[in-house]
């Protein structure tokens, strides 16, 4: 009888011990970190250094996050009037502030349609300034008509970037 009882007392050993809960099964503790978030009544100058022609769906990747970028702030309770935003395009990227004419030409595609020009006219008209380096208009041959209605036409975008940040602006490059 002893030797009987001894699977039978090993067997729901096993099961007591595989149906007890484990510490991942359990619900976790509640994490003490806190979330850090912008100051809702603060003031912020950024610049983006927008230079490459990246893109995702026809969309540049500059335009797209910093379009993203007012969505951001605005989840934090800071409205685009609290926001001074300066996107300066050059180099491969200028070309995405073409009307669709002279954009056709540059992507050599009779029928394109520039995409930027949406996001473009949401940027300034969330308050961005949105602009482009005369010098990289003036070396592909582009005139001032060429270019996107409010988009402002900066000497260079160098020294535009470096104005900005002497001036303070937070510098958001890689696009």
């Amino acid at each position: 009888m002893h030797n009987r009882s001894l699977p039978l007392l090993l067997c729901l050993s096993l099961t007591c011990i595989c149906s007890a809960p484990r510490a991942s099964d359990t619900a976790p503790e509640a994490d003490a970190r806190q979330m850090v978030h912008v100051d809702s009544r603060g003031v912020y100058r950024v610049v983006y250094d927008i230079h490459s022609k990246d893109e995702a769906a026809g969309i540049s990747n500059g335009l797209y996050y910093a379009r993203g970028l007012y969505e951001a702030f605005d989840k934090q309770g800071v409205k685009p009037a609290q926001m001074d935003v300066h996107l300066v395009l050059h180099g491969n990227a200028a070309h995405m502030l073409l009307k669709d004419e002279r954009y056709q030409w540059v992507v050599n595609d009779p029928f394109a349609v520039n995409l930027n020009a949406k996001i473009v006219q949401d940027l300034i008209q969330l308050g961005a300034s949105v602009e482009i380096c005369h010098s990289t208009m003036r070396s592909r041959g582009w005139k001032f008509e060429d270019v996107l209605p409010g988009v402002t036409i900066v000497h260079d975008g160098y020294t535009r970037l470096i104005k900005l940040q002497n001036d303070g602006y937070a510098y958001i490059g890689g696009f």
